[in-house]
C-alpha cells in the first residue's frame, strides 16, 4: 500500500475520532438545551412575551454573525490551520492576536451603537408589519435587546477561541461550550426572582455567553500561545482573513436577513408564531447538529491541512467519507422526526403555559422543517470543503440567490398556507427547507466539478443503502402509531423511537454498509484491549 493511501486512510480515522468526540459533547449539549426547552416553553408558553424574547434574540445573533460568527469559520480557522501545518507557530499567534483584537473593538462598537438605536431597530424593523399593534411589546422587546446585546462581543472572541482549539484538534470544551449558554438561561429562570417574568430568561442569556467563554479558556492557556497587542497592519495573513471574510459577510447578511424577514413576518401572524417555528427550528436543528455539525467541526481542520500541503486526492476520500457518514444518519433522522414529530412535542412541553393549541402550532412547523434536514446536513460539510479550499466567494454566491429566493418563498408560503385554510407560519418553514435543498444542489454539482468527482460511486451507494434502512424505518415505525393510538404518548414515542432505531440498524447490517461494519470493529478492538 503506497504511503498516499495510508495518509487518507489516517485522515479519515482522525476525522471520525474528532467527530465521535465532538458528537458525543453534541449530544450531552443537544440533552441541556433539551432541558432548557421543556423549561423555558412550559413556564411561558408560547406567548407574546417568549416571543419577544425570541424577536430580541434573532438581533443579537444577526449582530455576532455579520461581525464574527460565519467569517471566523470560514477565513480564520483555514489560514490558522495552514500556518500551524506549515509550522509557523509563532505567525499563527500573532494573526489570532491580531483577530482578536479587531473583534473586540469592531463588536464593542456595534454593541454600544445597537443599544442606543434599540427603540428604532424593534418599531421600525422588526415590528415594521405590524407598527403600533402592541406598544408593551415593542418596549419589552426593546428592555430585552438592551440585556443582551453584551453577548454579541462575549459570543465574538468566545468563537474565536473555539476556532483556535479546534485548529489545534482540541474539540471537547468547544463542542460542550453551548450547554453553557442553556445552562446560564436554566438558572435565570429558577433563581432570580419571578417578577422579573421574561427578563429572567435575557439575564440567564448574558450569564450563559460568559460561561460559553469561560469553559474554553483552560484549553487555550495550556496551548501556550503567546498573546500580542496588535491589529495586524503589515500582517499578510490578516489581510488575507479579511479578504476571505468580505463574501462570507455578505452571505451571513443574506442568510440572517431570511431568519430576520422570518421573525417579521411571524410577528405578524397569530401570537405565539414566531415562538412556534423557533422551537421547531430549534428540534430540526438538533440532529442536524449532532450528526452534520460534529462531523463537518471535526472536518475542518483536516480538510484545511490537506489543501495547505496541497493533498487534493485525500481531500476527496475524506469528504466523500464525510458525507456518507452524515447521509446514513441524516436520512433516519429526518423520517423518525417526521412521524414522531406530534407525541415528541406534545410529551415534553405540553402542561403549564404550554397548551394543545402550542403541541399543533410546534409540530406544524416542525413537519416542514424536518423536510429539509439532509438538506442542511449536506450542506455543513460541502460548504466547510468550499472554505478548506479558501473559496468563500462560491458558497456565497450561491447562498445569496437560495437565500433571496427564501424570503420570496417566506413571502408566498405564509400566504398560501393562509389561503389554504392552514397555519400560515408552516409556510416559513417549507420556504427554508426548499431554499436549502436548492443551495445545497448547487454547491454539489459545483464542489464535484471542483475536485473532479466525489468519490465515485461510494456516495449515491450510501444514499440508497441510506434510503432503503429509512423506508423499513418509516414503515415501521408508521405501523406502531397506528396500532397504539389508544396508549399513552410516552409509549408510543419511546416505542416507536426504538423500533426505529432497531429496524434501521438491522437492515443496516443485513446491507453490510462499510460505516456500520467499521463502527463495530473499532469496539471489538477497544473490548480487547480492555480485556486484554
Amino acid at each position: 500500500m503506497d504511503s498516499s493511501a495510508i495518509s487518507s486512510r489516517s485522515a479519515v480515522r482522525q476525522i471520525a475520532r474528532a467527530a465521535g468526540t465532538v458528537m458525543a459533547a453534541f449530544l450531552i449539549t443537544q440533552a441541556i438545551g433539551l432541558l432548557r426547552g421543556i423549561l423555558v416553553y412550559r413556564v411561558f408558553g408560547t406567548s407574546a412575551d417568549l416571543d419577544s424574547f425570541n424577536a430580541a434574540n434573532r438581533v443579537t445573533e444577526l449582530l455576532y454573525n455579520l461581525m464574527a460568527g460565519g467569517a471566523l469559520g470560514s477565513a480564520f480557522i483555514p489560514t490558522f490551520t495552514g500556518l500551524l501545518a506549515k509550522e509557523q507557530r509563532e505567525r499563527a499567534w500573532k494573526l489570532a492576536s491580531a483577530v482578536a483584537n479587531l473583534l473586540l473593538l469592531g463588536l464593542t462598537l456595534v454593541a454600544a451603537l445597537a443599544m442606543i438605536f434599540a427603540p428604532q431597530v424593534v418599531r421600525h424593523g422588526l415590528y415594521v408589519l405590524s407598527p403600533g399593534e402592541s406598544i408593551g411589546q415593542e418596549a419589552l422587546t426593546v428592555a430585552l435587546l438592551r440585556v443582551m446585546l453584551p453577548t454579541v462581543v462575549i459570543f465574538g472572541l468566545s468563537g474565536l477561541v473555539m476556532g483556535i482549539l479546534n485548529a489545534n484538534q482540541r474539540f471537547w470544551l468547544p463542542a460542550i461550550a453551548p450547554a453553557m449558554y442553556s445552562i446560564g438561561q436554566i438558572l435565570g429562570v429558577l433563581l432570580l426572582p419571578r417578577e422579573l417574568g421574561i427578563n429572567r430568561l435575557a439575564w440567564g442569556a448574558l450569564a450563559g455567553s460568559l460561561l460559553h467563554l469561560l469553559i474554553q479558556l483552560p484549553n487555550l492557556l495550556k496551548l501556550g500561545g503567546g498573546y500580542t497587542l496588535t491589529l495586524g497592519r503589515g500582517v499578510a495573513e490578516v489581510r488575507e482573513v479579511i479578504s476571505l471574510m468580505g463574501p462570507r459577510i455578505l452571505g451571513v447578511a443574506v442568510v440572517q436577513l431570511n431568519f430576520f424577514v422570518n421573525t417579521i413576518i411571524a410577528l405578524s401572524l397569530p401570537d405565539g408564531s414566531v415562538s412556534s417555528i423557533t422551537l421547531a427550528f430549534t428540534w430540526m436543528m438538533m440532529p442536524e447538529v449532532a450528526i452534520a455539525q460534529s462531523v463537518a467541526v471535526a472536518a475542518m481542520p483536516t480538510f484545511s491541512t490537506q489543501v495547505a500541503l496541497g493533498k487534493l486526492d485525500d481531500l476527496r476520500t475524506s469528504l466523500a467519507s464525510s458525507l456518507r457518514g452524515v447521509l446514513l444518519l441524516a436520512m433516519p433522522a429526518t423520517v423518525g422526526l417526521i412521524l414522531l414529530r406530534t407525541p415528541l412535542i406534545r410529551v415534553l412541553y405540553e402542561g403549564g403555559s404550554f397548551t394543545a393549541l402550542s403541541t399543533e402550532m410546534v409540530a406544524w412547523a416542525l413537519l416542514w422543517y424536518t423536510a429539509g434536514l439532509m438538506g442542511h446536513s449536506v450542506l455543513e460539510v460541502i460548504v466547510r470543503a468550499f472554505y478548506a479550499l479558501h473559496d468563500t466567494r462560491t458558497p456565497v454566491t450561491v447562498g445569496v440567490v437560495a437565500m433571496s429566493l427564501n424570503v420570496a418563498f417566506s413571502f408566498a408560503f405564509s400566504r398560501l398556507f393562509s389561503a389554504w385554510g392552514w397555519m400560515p407560519h408552516g409556510g416559513l418553514a417549507l420556504a427554508n427547507s426548499l431554499a436549502t435543498f436548492l443551495e445545497m444542489s448547487t454547491l454539489v454539482i459545483l464542489l464535484r466539478r471542483r475536485l473532479n468527482g466525489l468519490g465515485g460511486s461510494t456516495v449515491p451507494r450510501a444514499l440508497l443503502l441510506g434510503g432503503l434502512g429509512s423506508l423499513a424505518m418509516g414503515l415501521t415505525v408508521w405501523g406502531w402509531l397506528s396500532l397504539t393510538a389508544a396508549l399513552p404518548e410516552v409509549v408510543r414515542l419511546v416505542g416507536g423511537a426504538a423500533a426505529g432505531v432497531a429496524i434501521y440498524g438491522a437492515v443496516m447490517l443485513a446491507l453490510r454498509v462499510p460505516e456500520l461494519n467499521s463502527v463495530l470493529a473499532a469496539l471489538r478492538r477497544r473490548m480487547k484491549r480492555k480485556q486484554g
